[in-house]
């Protein structure tokens, strides 16, 4: 074999892991200060819903997950917890829970998108005027620039349930 193909092939190896490693870091490097657990405590002393983010649904894996707890006010929501770094994270609320990729592809044009996530060691995040916590069941967390499922939390019954 040609030297300069095995240099060409070696270069080309090199800078595809590196490309992958900058997708992967620069969010890290990027990302902004995580508000302390003090500050995420004293932002929702009274919320209206809470749910659980787990590392064991279906839809996470070992690059795409999330874990603590969300926290739901009228005009706020707060993650106190962990989330896989990655870019462009969205936070959605939804009409019921959700654990896949196809799961939530199937419902996202019924959820809301709430905002940009971030910091991954827990957010508090503004709900926009328009939007009632109320009318939704769910939050889910959402990598927007690969279609990929972070992680999701139930706060409430689906609202056919409710009524």
């Amino acid at each position: 074999m040609p030297r300069w193909l095995i240099l060409a092939c070696t270069h080309f190896v090199v800078g595809i892991t590196g490309f992958a490693a900058g997708i992967y870091t620069l969010p890290i490097l990027t990302a902004p200060a995580s508000p302390t657990e003090a500050a995420l405590r004293s932002s929702t002393p009274e919320a209206l819903y809470s749910g659980k983010l787990s590392r064991d649904l279906a839809g996470s894996d070992l690059l795409h997950w999330g874990e603590g707890e969300v926290q739901i006010l009228p005009h706020r929501i707060a993650h106190i917890g962990r989330l896989s770094p990655g870019p462009d994270y969205k936070l959605y609320l939804a009409p019921h829970f959700v654990e896949t990729e196809e799961a939530f592809l199937a419902i996202k044009a019924a959820s809301v998108r709430v905002g940009d996530v971030r910091t991954f060691n827990g957010f508090i995040m503004e709900v926009p005027a328009d939007i009632d916590v109320r009318d939704y069941s769910a939050v889910v967390i959402w990598c927007e620039a690969f279609d990929q499922f972070i992680s999701s939390a139930a706060y409430q019954p689906p609202r056919q349930a409710r009524k």
